[in-house]
């Protein structure tokens, strides 16, 4: 009972080792198993997806597969099991004939995790073969003069079987004048001999049969027989003797079908029939009587079959030289074949991708590889590249395996496809080398903006035009693909003149052409300023902006403001506005007051832009003030434009007028002595009446056309805007009919065609409500529309219309 317990307990620590030494082989990715030979297909061979942790469903979704090496495939995957089972029958004698362990090597592909396994299957021989002799009938000549104690080498048995089921024993039966010798040479093979025990009588027996059996180890062992033949001749005084003991001959495995090897000799000293010398092969595999041939008169050994160094290396024969009285000799011929470069190296594709995302790390596998070279030493030795100068690299992977890898960022929109060449060379002289080509499409991201063909642009479009008229097209292209490159338009938020931008254009979403969804006038609306975004269609879209119909006043602009004397603090002088056409942090605007004239009396706005009063103006502060207003983003570094701003210290459009004439008056006038001064002062008003005169000149060609329109003329021009050439002229053309000038007088007149020109002018907007900008752009900010002017205003325009009446009005405009 106890020693039942020992064994059972061996057997469970023998279980456990087994155990413990597959799951360290598959955790260093090598699995071992063993199967017998001739085993029919579908045999079990092992638990693949066990011994490696893999779940039983997963295993179609992860896309493992089972690849032998060689042409034909031994082994595959259970996929309901997971068990690696034999696709083929296997016979161990067939594959490995020349090897005493049988191993085959396969791959277990995981391409779902771009992985494989190493699996090593040994085949196990089972005694299915029983020893044999390449004759079964053997004769043997021998001398009645032969002293017992002669030794006859017989032919050996060859079993393909290996192991303990290989050839095992010899045993000779049938007469007392002969016995059996074993003797077991260098490699440890029994050779056969049979020797003389009892001395022969021609006269008595002239022949004798004798039976020769070889016997395996298996269980039940295998026999093979051969009968021998014995001829008892009469004496023969001289054995043939070989000029070699041994033959050793080298030669190339493309040696030519037909060609002598080697010559083996042998000579006797006898004559007639006892010196007659015939050759013999008696020891050589199958394989090797089927690669060469002797000749039985000549002694040549020729070659009858193709070499493959490969397939064998190394050949040993054993030839016998007998003369016609029965006497022998033998020798041993050793050809060794030398390997030459005669085999292209192998590449196996073990997977692959055919397409790859353009943002794929660096490092992403493409390929698994798989290179073999059936040639030895340099030959077989193979080195692998890649062709030409591609963003992919080759890394080695436990010894001929090896991937092919990303080496940098791919990018579409350079290079949307590539053609990968494998190339692999050997080590001979000259090389062997093949190729195999791996085709690869890269897919694309969404990694491109849409990119307008023009930085700005912009149109000119007549007055009055028809709804819907074509103002202009935008084009922005995307260097993506597909989705990622289909580009839409639409219009970014605005306001014009305090309606929605949306009302005056529309965009087409598909073909960026603008639209006018009204009809213009150029006297209300003379720019429009907007945004056109471009979106591709990916997800996330990304979209790039571009300024259309006009641009803003760019950095450095110099204008004049009126700024009313008697205003309360905080009052609205005037607006700055800087358009950024960056976007996020860097479009962040901020305004500041780099220089004044007189520092404290205005203050900017930071992020409004808004010009206003820090005080109330006294009346020691000069009219006329200049204002340097700096605007910066919020970039790195920080880019900033500059504007300059004239202001005039006037609660009136008259006193405005007058400053800026005194002004011109002041820097026409140079300094000269006070005996002289009187003589300029009248020169220089002369020269000034005439400029000015010339210039009313010019203004009056237009007065019938804006006569009918000078209430909307008058609204145009607010008291808070720069007062430049357009506000001269929408001013002068709203009141005046005729101007008078003198040489001689202190006083400049103005003659107004309306009745009541004399009476007082329209209120203007007090500084919470500012009038919008000269021109045609929309109020910005919290700057509401200028209110329009009293509707006594529009009657006496109309009543001087009717009546022709003509009223002088004077009026101070400025001082010599």
């Amino acid at each position: 009972m106890c020693s039942v317990g020992r064994r059972w307990g061996r057997r469970q620590r023998v279980l456990l080792w087994g155990i413990l030494l597959v799951a360290w082989e598959a955790a260093w990715g090598q699995l071992r198993y063993s199967v017998p030979e001739e085993m029919p297909k579908g045999s079990f061979v092992g638990d693949v997806a066990k011994d490696l942790g893999m779940q039983l469903p997963a295993l179609p979704d992860r896309g493992v597969r089972v690849v032998t090496e060689g042409r034909t495939q031994y082994f595959a995957l259970h996929e309901k099991t997971g068990h690696l089972v034999t696709a083929e029958r296997i016979d161990r004698e067939q594959l490995c004939r020349l090897v005493e362990k049988c191993l085959l090597r396969c791959e277990l592909i995981v391409e779902g995790e771009m992985k494989f396994y190493e699996i090593e299957v040994e085949i196990m021989d089972i005694n299915d073969n029983a020893p044999s002799f390449k004759e079964i009938e053997l004769e043997e000549r021998i001398s009645e003069t032969t002293a017992p104690g002669l030794r006859f080498p017989l032919p050996d048995a060859h079993d393909p079987d290996s192991g303990q089921n290989s050839l095992q024993s010899y045993e000779l039966s049938g007469d007392e004048h002969f016995s059996l010798a074993v003797q077991t040479g260098p490699g440890g093979d029994q050779r056969p001999e049979l020797v003389l025990a009892k001395a022969l009588d021609r006269e008595e027996a002239a022949f004798h049969e004798l039976v020769l059996r070889a016997s395996d180890g298996g269980d039940p062992a295998r026999t093979g027989t051969a009968r021998i033949r014995v001829t008892v001749l009469d004496a023969n005084d001289n054995a043939p003797v070989f000029s070699q003991a041994e033959y050793t001959v080298r030669v190339p495995e493309d040696v030519p079908v037909g060609s002598v090897l080697v010559t083996v000799t042998a000579t006797d000293a006898d004559e007639g029939l006892n010196g007659d010398v015939k050759y013999s092969m008696k020891k050589a595999t199958n394989m090797a009587s089927d690669i060469f041939h002797l000749e039985s008169e000549t002694g040549a050994i020729t070659l009858v079959q193709i070499l493959d160094f490969e397939e064998g290396d190394y050949y040993e024969l054993k030839v016998q030289a007998r003369d016609g009285g029965g006497l022998f000799d033998t020798t041993k011929v050793a050809i060794t074949v030398t390997d030459i470069n005669d085999n292209v190296p192998e590449i196996s594709v073990r997977s692959v991708l055919t397409e790859i995302s353009e943002d794929s790390p660096t490092g992403t596998v493409v390929a698994l590889l798989h290179v073999h070279d059936r040639d030895s030493g340099a030959n077989g030795e193979v080195r692998c590249s890649l062709d030409g100068s591609l963003p992919f690299r080759l890394e080695s992977s436990q010894g001929s395996h090896y991937r092919v890898v990303t080496a940098r960022e791919l990018d579409r929109e350079q290079q949307s496809e590539y053609n990968v060449t494998v190339r692999a060379a050997d080590g001979g002289w000259p090389a062997l080398q093949s190729s195999t080509v791996l085709a690869l499409r890269v897919l694309d991201v969404n990694d491109n903006a849409p990119v307008f063909a023009q930085e700005r642009y912009s149109a000119r479009l007549r007055e009055n035009n028809a709804a819907g008229a074509l103002v202009l097209v935008v084009r922005a292209t995307d260097a993506d693909w597909g989705g990622n490159a289909r580009v839409r338009y639409r219009l970014a938020e605005g306001r014009v003149r305090g309606a929605p931008l949306s009302s005056y254009v529309s965009v087409q979403a598909e073909t960026g052409a603008l639209y006018a969804l009204r009809s213009f006038d150029y006297e209300q609306v003379r720019e429009v300023g907007l945004w056109v975004r471009a979106e591709d269609g990916g997800s996330p879209a990304l979209s790039s902006n571009v300024l259309g119909l006009g641009a803003g006043a760019g950095s450095g602009w110099a204008g004049v403001e009126l700024a009313p004397r008697s205003g309360e603090p905080g009052a609205l002088v005037a607006k700055v506005v800087a358009v950024d056409a960056d976007a996020g942090q860097n479009a962040w605007l901020s305004y500041e007051l780099a220089k004044a004239t007189e520092p404290g009396l205005f203050r900017v706005g930071l992020h409004s832009g808004e010009v206003r009063t820090a005080r109330s103006p006294l009346a020691r502060d000069a009219a006329r003030h200049s204002l340097l207003v700096l605007v910066k983003d919020h970039g790195r570094p920080a880019l900033s434009a500059t504007a300059t701003l004239s202001l005039v210290l006037a609660d009136s459009v008259a006193e405005l007028l007058a400053e800026l004439g005194s002004a011109a008056h002041a820097e026409a006038a140079p300094a000269e002595p006070a005996a002289s001064l009187t003589r300029w002062l009248v020169l220089a008003v002369a020269a000034v009446s005439c400029l000015f005169l010339a210039f009313l000149l010019l203004l009056l060609q237009q007065q019938q056309q804006l006569l009918a329109t000078a209430g909307a003329a008058l609204r145009g021009v607010p008291a808070t805007h720069f007062v430049g050439i357009d506000g001269v002229r929408a001013f002068l053309h709203s009141y005046s009919h005729d101007v008078s000038l003198t040489a001689d007088s202190r006083k400049s007149h103005l003659r107004f065609s309306a009745a009541s020109c004399c009476d007082t002018l329209p209120a203007r907007p007090p500084p919470d409500e500012p009038a919008p900008l000269l021109g045609d752009e929309e109020p910005t900010g919290d700057r509401p529309t200028d209110p329009a002017p009293p509707p006594i205003f529009d009657s006496h325009v109309k009543s001087c219309e009717e009546s022709e009446e003509s009223v002088v009005c004077e009026e101070v405009l400025m001082e010599t």
